[in-house]
């Protein structure tokens, strides 16, 4: 956020934005939200409060009015009727194999049910009659990523100055950055 004064308008307004705080979901429940973020703590491994508040936003914005998803697998419900279904069957399986809420699971078996359903093992199968497991997780994953890797606070965590628009970059060779970049630790 130290560079946003060599962006243009649009370029800050845009960047900005994701440092505020969600006013409430468009798509989610309160219950889903509160779900989707554990699954995106437990997916890029952090349980910062305000990137992973920017992530289910995002997420929840993406799922709301999303222009469409390019390609999908035969088979495969459209993205928010997807997670919608899928969200439901984490819940169930949770309470059928472990006999409680998904979220009242410990983190290990957190992680372990989203490895099954990562493999498309999740049980019980009857649960998952109508939801692809894996197509499921990597649509979250895929969501997850995307928010995640676009919030400024892990941008500098990676050592990424933000947009260089307008100015663009000068030094382009491997290597070579740019006096504004992040230089690395000596």
């Amino acid at each position: 956020m130290n560079e946003k004064n060599e962006w243009d308008d649009h370029t800050q307004t845009i960047v900005t934005s994701r440092l505020k705080t969600n006013e409430g979901f468009q798509f989610f429940t309160s219950a889903e939200a509160e779900m989707v973020g554990r699954i995106s703590s437990l997916l890029v491994n952090d349980e910062t409060p305000d990137v992973l508040q920017f992530v289910v936003a995002h997420i929840d914005q993406t799922l709301h009015q999303s222009p469409g998803e390019s390609q999908r697998k035969p088979g495969v419900p459209a993205a928010s009727a997807l997670v919608r279904t899928g969200l439901q069957a984490i819940e169930q399986g949770a309470q059928s194999v472990y006999g409680s809420s998904y979220m009242n699971l410990d983190i290990a078996e957190q992680k372990r049910y989203l490895q099954h359903i990562s493999e498309s093992i999740a049980e019980p199968q009857k649960v998952w009659t109508t939801v692809p497991q894996q197509e499921l997780f990597k649509k979250i994953q895929n969501l997850t990523v995307e928010a995640y890797c676009s919030h400024p606070k892990i941008w500098s965590e990676i050592g990424y100055a933000g947009p260089a628009y307008p100015r663009g970059y000068v030094r382009t060779q491997l290597g070579q950055l740019d006096p504004w970049e992040a230089q690395p630790e000596q």
